[in-house]
């Protein structure tokens, strides 16, 4: 007797297609590595789009309602709500190989006795978005496109990398990447719009986009970038523990990543207009990092003690008259974000930004400083990985790095002390409330760093 197709989704209220999976949502979504709802209770899920890209293979938008976690004296208050992209497969029965990508067997609504599970991680599902990505098109609200001089081979075998931060990559064939965005907000990513325009420019330190996909409903809204692979690479992040482990200088791979990083700003600059920054703007950042501090030491008791040492940092940058210029910058820079094959130069991805911060903000002009305190503060994270610490091997990288984005550039980072201290606060801040969500065990690191910014 032949198998029962899944049913057929095309048509179905949505409303109803929720009832069978609000259940199975509210158990699996919190467990995700990529949710950014952690420590703040889902209320609700609504279904914003529902796409059959095939029979049993759903393309979905999702939005969670959140409470914040109740006060000893108050009640549980609104928060703001997140919207996620899932693709999700619905079978009968789920074969061993992909038991870890279950979601849950649905008992009520349309998919009632079918078994939901994450489809990214089926290869059979994987190829066929590959394949949308290669003959460009429309299903429904979902439009895929691709750089027409690019040539992306068919059948290239599709795996999912198993380290996840706030997105989902696929590797194809060793020679591409597609990079799906969980959690997603209205507007152009930053991870297409500023790889597209380097291209344009002809900066060779940033893969270019090959293919992407974006929906036009609720809103215009970038959902996945196709890049190439750079195959045998190894990130920042892994070439400097091996550094410490071995116990050997990674000074002249920090001074040539300090000027990977300039050429990434030279041509940014170059692609889009800069701004300047007067007594007005630099109250503004300022003021945006005295509110982010706050909040975090809400959040965060243990940073409390700090605060009024930690304000002082941006105090020093609300009263200067001028800061230089703002322009697009990475937004998230740290040695995770760089590739090195062998000897080869620096290649720098990942230009999402900062997934919790709105991607208004993160498509806001900045000083560049603000990648290099970002780097700054890896050098320091690492450092203090290696057993036991080596706060001087961060020192000397520090300085080379800072040292090679002076050469390439023409500008020293340490020449604006100021500003450079308030944004290594800043993303010490941030790491803070980062690591209390998401990795107890690493607040140690960020707390260093907060004792040594609060007394300078």
């Amino acid at each position: 007797m032949p198998k029962a197709a899944p049913p057929r989704t095309t048509g179905l209220p949505l409303t109803r297609l929720l009832t069978s999976l609000a259940p199975l949502l509210h158990e699996w979504l919190p467990r995700q590595r990529w949710f950014a709802g952690k420590g703040r209770p889902v209320t609700d899920f609504a279904l914003l789009t529902a796409t059959e890209l095939l029979p049993g293979f759903l393309h979905l938008l999702v939005r969670t309602e959140h409470a914040a976690p109740p006060a000893p004296s108050n009640p549980p208050r609104a928060q703001p709500a997140d919207c996620y992209q899932l693709l999700v497969g619905v079978r009968d029965q789920l074969p061993p190989r992909l038991a870890p990508a279950l979601i849950g067997r649905a008992s009520q609504g349309p998919l009632a006795g079918r078994t939901v599970y994450d489809a990214l991680q089926d290869p059979q599902s994987a190829a066929l978005l590959l394949e949308r990505l290669r003959n460009p098109g429309t299903v429904g609200p979902l439009c895929f496109e691709r750089d027409p001089e690019v040539t992306v081979a068919p059948n290239l075998a599709p795996r999912m990398l198993g380290v996840e931060q706030s997105n989902s990559s696929l590797v194809y064939g060793d020679t591409f990447i597609l990079k799906v965005f969980r959690r997603v907000q209205p507007g152009v990513n930053p991870d297409l719009e500023l790889p597209w325009a380097l291209a344009r420019q002809g900066c060779e330190r940033v893969p270019a986009p090959a293919a992407w996909f974006r929906t036009s409903q609720p809103q215009e809204t970038t959902l996945g970038v196709l890049q190439p692979f750079l195959r045998g690479a190894d990130d920042g992040w892994t070439l400097a523990l091996a550094s410490l482990a071995d116990g050997r200088p990674f000074t002249e791979e920090a001074y040539e990543l300090g000027r990977a990083t300039a050429d990434v700003h030279l041509a940014l600059a170059d692609a889009f207009p800069a701004v300047s920054l007067g007594r007005p703007q630099t109250a503004l950042i300022a003021d945006a990092m005295t509110e982010r501090l706050d909040a975090t030491a809400q959040a965060v008791p243990a940073l409390a003690p700090y605060v009024p040492g930690l304000r002082a940092a941006f105090d020093a940058v609300a009263a200067l008259d001028t800061a230089g210029t703002a322009q697009r910058v990475h937004g998230d820079l740290h040695l995770g974000q760089a590739l090195r094959a062998g000897e080869g130069p620096w290649s720098v991805i990942d230009f999402e930004g900062e997934p919790s911060r709105p991607l208004a903000e993160r498509r806001r002009p900045q000083p560049p400083v603000r990648d290099v305190a970002g780097m700054l503060r890896s050098f320091d994270y690492a450092s203090c990985s290696a057993r036991p610490n080596n706060p001087r091997w961060a020192e000397d990288c520090r300085a080379a790095y800072c040292s090679g984005y002076a050469a390439r550039s023409g500008r020293d980072p340490r020449d604006s002390p100021e500003l450079l201290r308030a944004y290594e606060t800043d993303k010490a801040v941030y790491e803070v409330l980062y690591e209390a969500r998401h990795r107890p065990d690493w607040l140690p690191v960020p707390m260093a760093a907060i004792d040594r910014l609060a007394g300078s």
